[in-house]
């Protein structure tokens, strides 16, 4: 089948689709930006209004989209995405989509750990952890609270370290080489300490990946990363 026959073989509401996806892809329509609207889409491709609204409907349940009602339809805002497959510090996922990340440190102390947060590092309650909290930001917008806890017998300097220059993550890879580690994701309402440090609503919905990772036979550290719903995704591929 050659490419016209392809294309007139395409339904219309899926053409509008891939027109609006391509302009996007383009630039020529930016995050933010507003598109035509339905009934100007209704003009450029001679369509009934049920077929236009149908092509729009689905790009924006597939979030290309959004609607804002009485303002329009707007391109929007990407996703930021962070393997599972490999963990690497969110400082090197941030420049590889070639933006800037900055970090904002809100605790690091020395704290005893409760019986249950004691079981997940497999040592007595009351033993000595290190805690750390930061807020990483991409191009200035805040997208992940980082609540970590780490065992001072794997990274005994952890709390030495200037966490404006290199990530927990960076540094308890050099000092603490990863052995293995297991994680889960769920969908959990912001609290309000979370929510003023993201700058969203109390209580906005939010991605949050719980991850506890080993080296040297120990447990090295538990960590619980927050992201605002609406902006984040977690990817992966096996291999």
């Amino acid at each position: 089948m050659d490419q016209q026959s392809a294309q007139a073989s395409t339904p219309i509401f899926q053409r509008i689709k891939d027109y609006l996806v391509a302009e996007i892809a383009a630039g020529r329509w930016k995050e933010g930006d507003v598109v035509p609207s339905e009934q100007a889409l209704v003009r450029q491709f001679g369509v009934s209004r049920m077929t236009v609204n149908r092509a729009v409907r689905e790009l924006t349940a597939e979030q290309v989209l959004t609607r804002r009602q009485g303002s329009g339809t707007f391109v929007a805002p990407k996703k930021y995405q962070a393997t599972l497959v490999e963990i690497r510090s969110i400082a090197e996922e941030i420049r590889a989509r070639g933006h800037v990340h900055a970090s904002r440190l809100h605790l690091l102390e020395q704290e005893r750990a409760g019986a249950a947060l004691a079981q997940q590092f497999e040592l007595a309650a009351d033993s000595l952890l290190f805690h750390s909290i930061i807020v990483h930001f991409e191009n200035g917008q805040p997208i992940q609270v980082e609540d970590r806890w780490v065992n001072p017998a794997s990274a005994p300097h952890y709390l030495a370290q200037d966490y404006s220059r290199i990530t927990p993550n960076a540094h308890l890879m050099q000092v603490a080489p990863l052995q293995g580690a297991s994680y889960s994701i769920e969908a959990l309402a912001a609290p309000k300490e979370v929510a003023l440090m993201l700058t969203i609503a109390a209580g906005a919905s939010c991605l949050v990946l719980k991850r506890r990772t080993t080296s040297a036979g120990q447990v090295a550290s538990v960590v619980t990363m927050w992201h605002p719903g609406q902006l984040y995704q977690y990817t992966g591929h096996i291999v």
